[in-house]
């Protein structure tokens, strides 16, 4: 099940995931990735600390699978987490 767009739906995901024993897929938009950019490239915002509080609160509302631009950087900043 594919719920889009992620953020904005956290508590949609974690209602499809009490009612359906299925994988469920959220989608992180380009506009939830270009909002942490633009705000990051102010330097409003450290984008690490941010990008990986978004994708690790779509995890917790239920999601299996999380298809997003940040998951390149978000592989490397968890690899140096150790």
């Amino acid at each position: 099940i594919m719920v889009k767009p992620a953020m904005a739906y956290l508590d949609v995901i974690a209602r499809v995931r009490e009612r359906y024993n299925h994988p469920i897929a959220a989608y992180s938009v380009s506009g939830e990735y270009a909002m942490v950019k633009a705000a990051a490239s102010n330097e409003w915002i450290d984008e690490r600390r941010v990008a990986l509080e978004l994708l690790t609160g779509i995890k917790r509302a239920g999601a299996d699978i999380i298809i997003t631009y940040f998951a390149k950087d978000a592989a490397r900043w968890l690899a140096e987490e150790g």
